[in-house]
């Protein structure tokens, strides 16, 4: 289709799973008198029954939102410092205005896995606004705010008001917290003459905030500070967080802001990760880095310099706060010293001992005693090498390649990290230095019992493709190559059937990468934003890394903006079928419009192409008007895929077609000829869409499930269409917001047992991951709603053998829809 897709946790879902969370931690932590009693040497949560299982609940609920290895390493690495240790948030006003109640469910969602940030906020737009009431003129001198006694007077008044404010949001959702709207920052006059009274952080009182965390509350700072003769004194909220982190050495320094990062000023894209050591001289000297930005990234500079070199500061927006903690490839700008690193193309420059030390703690053939150092350096000698290695030596990457046939792609030898590393995201920069020195490379990794340090989905996040060798449970990653059998070339081991797996449903997400980076993506346009399924699609294409969304079409939200969609400011605009040849710019239009509606897009971008007046496009029809055309690719790409690579127009399959079809099709040879498969199936109500209806009602589904076209439903007709053998199919309506499962009953031809059919679903399944067979048990709902992949179990045999009842789970708003438009 478009391209493929994460199978690890997208944005869209992230966001779906962060709301999930945090009204789970409201209901499992109801507002009360009693709370968190008092907490010696700063323990983490509350003792007792219901905390551990409430923490527990909320970590597995954060499995959703990255690997568990990622998620387990980072709350391992949070957990192991001292309570105040853990981050400093500092909160710009206007999100305090915008985004208060998604800033509360991010803190509450911190302090259920037992952190405690120590929040910091500011109030300068609401304090502008009561300034202009009083008919007072901001000034500004070196942008820092001239503060008189009249412009104090009112800055307390919003400092505490806004600082209640957020108390009391936190409150609201269980969580305690102590507001401390002033006592910890201690200050000398900045420039009495030039500024007034602004004052200069001179000490950092730590009791208040201790006492805070001991006593089981979120400390809720304002930036005010005090003379030692007892002056209130105003001083800038980020200089106030900077001092306030140079004290306590925190983990994380987080600046929360509503834009969610740092945007290049050229490619007007958010900025992944700016790594100091590395690229500070060259990134202060491009033409887009001046202004507040420039003065940004200096500060952060200054501030990190100061702070051990495990400190980051992240700049992101409240809402993706868990995705910035939680997995490695972030959410906003991550700016880091990182580690200085460098590059050895003559093995006699290197450093022999620091190889070794890095090889025989990290190497697992090495530390089996498979290998030694001294005999894999030798080996290298007659090979063309390139050495990565960083300063402190965490880290250590070898890329080779044959100096006899440059047309071989180059091979990453070895990817070394501590744990360290990977935490501090070394390796990452270490991967994009080799991504910028190699247009195509392969990799080989072995099986996972070797317990490497880096995960597993690390490495096909940033492939390509890969190969598996069955026989001894490799797998071969590539990226830049086109050719399975190129890629083989470069090992002698690989396995000659291995077929080729290529893009087909894994593929890079987006990941953090130097600041300068630009890459030339496909652009897509969307018609009919307004759905559950066009949302879903917009946060798909908001963190893919090879789609750019230049149009959003909704009649009735023309001239809003669109809120879900970072990578660059959009509107929503209102597109007539005529409009769309002026905007030749666009590689694909997915129609994610309802039944009945796109054909006449579809003849009008024919008929442009046709009479020379728009280049060809890809279509995407996400509605039922073209699965039964033959002249359309239908795109159910585990079952189609061949025909869909170069295919224009394509049928997006319907959410129960793509369950029912996937619980069938690996039986259809075993299929009883004189009796058809019964299908059983349950929705969500974002199934019914967003026109209201009762089976979207919420009141009138609660205690309730719904039947519907119980007879010749589009979706009974469409699934026995594709798979030419009659199928029977009665859908319902659950109170439930999103996700499938469905229950079907297959007729036998011949006597089969349970485990005969789970190896026929096993096997039938095996190169497919948007597919998981469970080896034994039943999918559930819960487990698979918001993620992109088909669960399939059960299994069970009737005694006389003559039928199998298999449950599919899946997300119709993913998998049965968005996921499907961008798979391959």
């Amino acid at each position: 289709m478009l391209s493929a897709v994460r199978q690890a946790k997208p944005l869209a879902y992230q966001r779906h799973v962060w709301k999930s969370v945090c009204t789970r931690a409201q209901f499992l932590r109801k507002p009360g008198p009693v709370e968190r009693p008092y907490h010696s040497h700063y323990s983490r949560g509350s003792p007792g029954g219901n905390a551990a299982a409430e923490k527990e609940t909320i970590t597995k609920l954060l499995y959703n939102i990255g690997s568990r290895k990622e998620v387990e390493q980072y709350l391992r690495h949070f957990s192991s410092v001292e309570s105040q240790k853990f981050a400093v948030i500092k909160v710009g006003g206007a999100v305090l205005t915008d985004e208060l109640d998604t800033l509360a469910s991010a803190l509450t969602f911190l302090n259920r896995v037992g952190l405690y940030p120590i929040v910091l906020h500011g109030a300068g737009p609401q304090l502008n606004r009561l300034l202009e009431k009083e008919g007072i003129e901001p000034q500004y001198e070196e942008g820092i705010r001239i503060t008189d006694a009249k412009t104090l007077d009112i800055a307390r008044k919003v400092f505490a008001t806004e600082n209640l404010k957020l108390v009391d949001a936190l409150e609201r959702h269980g969580t305690r917290a102590r507001p401390i709207p002033g006592g910890v920052f201690v200050a000398d006059y900045l420039d009495k003459e030039k500024y007034g009274l602004v004052g200069k952080i001179v000490s950092v009182n730590k009791e208040a905030i201790e006492s805070s965390i001991r006593a089981g509350a979120l400390p809720i700072l304002t930036s005010l500070a005090e003379t030692p003769e007892g002056q209130v004194l105003n001083v800038n909220a980020d200089v106030a967080a900077a001092e306030l982190a140079t004290v306590i050495e925190p983990l994380k320094i987080i600046f929360l802001n509503e834009k969610n990062g740092i945007y290049h000023g050229v490619t007007g894209k958010r900025v992944e990760a700016i790594n100091l050591d590395e690229e500070y001289e060259d990134l202060m000297k491009e033409s887009w880095v001046r202004y507040g930005t420039k003065l940004k990234i200096r500060e952060c500079k200054e501030l990190l310099d100061r702070l051990p070199r495990s400190s980051s500061v992240a700049i992101i927006s409240a809402g993706h706060l868990h995705k910035e903690l939680f997995t490695d490839s972030g959410a906003g700008t991550l700016i880091r010293r990182g580690h200085k690193l460098y590059r050895h193309t003559d093995l006699s420059t290197i450093d022999t001992d620091k190889v070794r030390r890095i090889m025989e703690a990290e190497d697992p053939t090495i530390k089996s005693g498979e290998a030694s150092v001294a005999q894999y350096l030798r080996d290298l000698q007659n090979k063309k090498v390139s050495l990565y290695t960083d300063e402190p030596g965490e880290v250590l990457a070898i890329v080779t390649s044959d100096p006899n046939d440059p047309s071989k792609p180059a091979v990453l030898e070895k990817l070394l990290a501590s744990k360290s590393a990977v935490l501090n995201n070394v390796a990452d920069t270490v991967w994009n230095s080799i991504r910028k020195d190699y247009s195509a490379l392969t990799w080989c990794i072995r099986s996972k019992a070797n317990n490497d340090t880096l995960d597993p989905t690390w490495h096909f996040e940033r492939a390509d493709g890969s190969l598996r060798d069955p026989d001894d449970g490799s797998t071969l990653f590539f990226y830049g190559i086109y050719d399975s059998d190129k890629a083989k070339s470069t090992f002698t081991g690989a396995h000659p059937k291995q077929t080729r797996r290529s893009y087909s449903t894994w593929h890079r997400p987006q990941q953090r990468h130097y600041a300068t980076t630009t890459t030339s993506n496909k652009k897509v346009g969307l018609i009919g934003a307004r759905g559950y399924t066009g949302r879903e699609l917009i946060r798909l294409l908001d963190q893919h890394p090879h789609l750019d969304l230049t149009h959003v079409s909704s009649r009735e939200l023309q001239g809003k903006p669109l809120k879900d969609y970072h990578k660059m400011p959009l509107n929503y605009v209102n597109l007539r079928p005529e409009d769309l040849k002026a905007h030749e710019e666009v590689d694909a239009w997915v129609l994610a419009l309802p039944n009945g509606i796109c054909a006449p897009f579809v003849r009008q971008v024919e008929s442009d192409v046709k009479e020379a007046k728009s280049s060809e496009k890809v279509l995407v029809d996400l509605s039922a008007d073209y699965r039964f055309n033959t002249a359309w690719t239908y795109g159910l790409p585990e079952f189609n895929r061949r025909h869909l690579v170069g295919a224009n127009r394509i049928a997006n399959p319907g959410c129960y077609a793509t369950g029912a079809q996937m619980s069938i099709r690996p039986l259809l040879p075993y299929l009883n000829p004189h009796s058809a498969p019964t299908v059983f199936g349950v929705s969500g109500y974002s199934g019914a869409g967003t026109q209201p209806s009762p089976k979207n009602d919420v009141t009138f589904l609660k205690d309730n499930l719904i039947p519907y076209a119980l007879t010749h439903h589009i979706h009974e007709r469409e699934m026995s269409y594709q798979l030419n053998t009659p199928v029977h199919f009665i859908p319902h309506v659950a109170p439930y917001f999103q996700g499938i499962t469905l229950t079907v009953n297959i007729p036998l031809a011949h006597t089969m047992t349970s485990n005969d059919i789970q190896s026929v679903y096993s096997e039938f399944y095996k190169e497919e991951r948007l597919v998981k067979v469970l080896a034994s048990g039943e999918p559930y709902v819960r487990d698979n709603a918001g993620r992109h992949f088909v669960r399939l179990g059960g299994f069970a045999v009737h005694p006389d053998g003559n039928r199998v009842v298999v449950v599919a789970t899946l997300d119709n708003l993913l998998k049965g829809a968005a996921t499907q438009a961008l798979q391959v």
